[in-house]
């Protein structure tokens, strides 16, 4: 094994898929999200691109949220696998990791909730920039290191207690800061990001890891334990669980964070960046700092 890889992609993609095949896109409301939040950000953004990329999306949401947008002339879906793709785009079948992406052939690449799944991280955001057209525009969101930080507490310390020892269940998730100087790394110009933060609300843990598992975010990662987990740990990492992280009511709460990303391919006339939380003024009549959503 490539010491280098973090990610089993093969075991992402076989549980994606099984995901979509299972539930469809019905659990996957967190992407659903994003795909709103991206249509947002691109209204504020006063131009047409000829080509956009939907780049990794593994649903379709992020390109119906491009042609909701205007703001796009064509729209090209790219999935590792054929099965997340329809006939609603054109397509392409390629890994992010390896785009086959001709060198300033796009307008406009956006990617939701992919790229912290990626093995070369940097590697992808220059074959990114890479890929515009000059002035192009790139605009992604990534889980950001606040997401599950409860589950991730409680497993630790229900495997350490039990076991007295403990391995890794939740991925790392990026600072938002290194993803800035990702963007500058890869060569764009302007570079924004900024957060948007959910706190899902649910019934227990296992309602939680429900809702993971309905949108394929099990551990991929290539250092977790392969021995079988017992009800015993799971039952004692739901009762740290509901100690430490529940409200009044006896529900308990799951953070959510996606670090927004927009990066331009260098111009001499260059457009101006987006605004950071450019779309907050939309969701301000539910959204503060901090959305509370409710999951049964």
């Amino acid at each position: 094994m490539d010491q280098h890889r973090i990610f089993d992609r093969n075991l992402l993609r076989h549980r994606r898929l099984r995901a979509l095949r299972q539930h469809g896109m019905t659990g996957d409301f967190l992407l659903a999200r994003a795909a709103d939040d991206l249509e947002e950000r691109l209204s504020a953004v006063e131009r047409r691109f000829d080509v956009a990329i939907d780049l990794a999306s593994h649903t379709g949401l992020a390109a119906r949220a491009i042609e909701r947008s205007g703001k796009a002339d064509t729209i090209v879906r790219v999935e590792q696998d054929a099965r997340f793709l329809d006939a609603a785009f054109p397509s392409i079948v390629a890994d992010e990791e390896m785009l086959p992406l001709k060198p300033a052939g796009a307008g406009l690449i956006v990617s939701l909730l992919s790229l912290h799944l990626t093995n070369d991280t940097p590697g992808t955001l220059l074959q990114i920039r890479r890929a515009l057209k000059p002035d192009g525009l790139f605009l992604g969101a990534m889980a950001g290191e606040a997401t599950l930080s409860e589950l991730r507490e409680v497993l630790l310390a229900a495997e350490s207690e039990i076991s007295g020892g403990a391995s890794p269940r939740v991925a790392p998730f990026a600072d938002v800061r290194d993803v800035g100087g990702l963007l500058q790394r890869a060569g764009f110009t302007l570079p924004v990001t900024d957060i948007e933060t959910y706190t899902v609300r649910y019934d227990s843990l296992f309602a939680l890891m429900r809702d993971l598992r309905a949108m394929g975010m099990q551990n991929i990662l290539f250092g977790r334990s392969r021995k079988p987990v017992t009800r015993r740990f799971f039952l004692r990492a739901a009762e740290l669980y509901a100690e430490r992280f529940s409200d009044p009511d006896g529900r308990i709460r799951a953070t959510f964070s996606f670090i927004w990303m927009s990066g331009w391919a260098a111009h001499e006339s260059q457009q101006k960046p987006l605004k950071p939380g450019s779309a907050k003024a939309s969701l301000a009549d539910f959204l503060k700092d901090v959305e509370t959503l409710e999951k049964k």
